[in-house]
């Protein structure tokens, strides 16, 4: 991967085979174990973990159903290719953020929202509710207030698009919107604005977006959409020409 730009840390495990394939997981996306190459022996990885032929088994499993490896027998267990993986899994995308969020993750975050987010922004302006709208102006509120660098800030730009996902009415871009929840808030508190006058461009940005889909006005809506997400890029120092919009 790129120089990481940022690090978080993931949840507590509990789990014996959770931790080992959590360590296995990272191992793989930090590129300790490199996709195309045999993982260590399972005696090897016994030791290692000091666990059982059972626990490991379990571990394996679930880093097979992620789309992470593959196992055959007599040949050994080897990590896919990173197209594969899915994405999609909180564990998976958690085990991501830990190694660090690059440029590379901030361009393909950035590419699925411009997917998704105008169309759901679209659909909002149809479909949305005056409790919708309640949420979504609180959430512009306290984008408002808060002070530009404040981790208050990127709350509520989170809470402000996860409305915004609630009021298109669609299940499917709402899942979307939950499953890559922890990737969003690395996203907007890396890009919360850095000074008074961002602070303001940026907050009133979103506001555009609100105004749109409570005007009823698809279009704008879409189009207020795609400015905040390239904005927020401007700030990661992500150039637009390198995102395929």
């Amino acid at each position: 991967m790129n120089q990481p730009l940022v690090n978080i840390q993931g949840a507590q495990i509990t789990s014996s085979h959770g931790q080992v394939a959590h360590a296995l997981g990272r191992g793989i996306v930090l590129g300790r174990h490199r996709e195309g190459e045999l993982l260590p022996a399972e005696a090897d990885l016994m030791k290692q973990f000091g666990t059982s032929r059972t626990v490991l088994r379990e571990a394996i499993k679930m880093l097979a159903a992620k789309g992470m490896v593959v196992s055959r027998s007599k040949v050994g267990t080897r990590v896919r290719e990173r197209s594969a993986w899915n994405m999609f899994d909180t564990e998976v995308l958690r085990w991501y953020l830990e190694g660090g969020v690059d440029r590379r993750f901030l361009r393909d975050l950035a590419e699925i929202r411009l997917a998704v987010e105008p169309a759901a922004a679209a659909l909002a302006a149809v479909r949305r509710s005056e409790q919708d709208l309640a949420a979504m102006d609180a959430a512009i509120t306290t984008m408002r207030d808060a002070n530009a660098l404040n981790a208050g800030y990127a709350d509520a730009d989170l809470a402000l698009h996860l409305a915004l996902a609630d009021a298109c009415g669609n299940v499917f871009m709402r899942s979307i919107g939950a499953v890559i929840e922890a990737a969003l808030r690395v996203s907007f508190q890396l890009s919360s604005p850095p000074d008074p006058v961002e602070h303001e461009r940026s907050w009133k940005a979103h506001a555009d977006i609100v105004e749109a889909i409570r005007r009823g006005d698809a279009d704008a809506a879409a189009r207020a959409t795609e400015r905040v997400i390239y904005h927020g890029l401007e700030r990661h120092g992500v150039l637009a020409g390198e995102v395929a919009g």
